[in-house]
């Protein structure tokens, strides 16, 4: 009995290695691909901070040109603002001549 009992676990044990021979590549690219993620992320949010401080200074550059020109008008908005003009006319109704 000792002696089925050595073949079973030895054939989980080859089992085992075959599967996990298998399918390790997978699992590596898997892990490697994992970690490449996680340096891209941190160079994604060191670059977002970056940014922000940029804008900050560019906020503060403008209240100084603001300040320096003098101008007592509005703030300028980001973006533009188009209105469509109404229009006035009417279209003419196409006429029914009888011939």
């Amino acid at each position: 009995m000792a002696q089925g009992r050595q073949d079973l676990i030895g054939k989980l044990a080859d089992r085992g290695e075959t599967v996990v021979g298998k399918y390790m590549p997978a699992a590596q690219r898997i892990f490697e691909a994992g970690t490449g993620l996680t340096k891209r992320v941190d160079d994604l949010t060191k670059r977002v901070k970056e940014l922000a401080t940029l804008e900050k200074r560019v906020t503060t550059l403008e209240k100084k040109v603001d300040k320096l020109s003098g101008s007592s008008s509005k703030p300028r908005s980001t973006g533009a603002k188009r209105t469509a003009a109404k229009r006035t006319t009417t279209r003419a109704k196409p006429s029914t001549k009888k011939s």
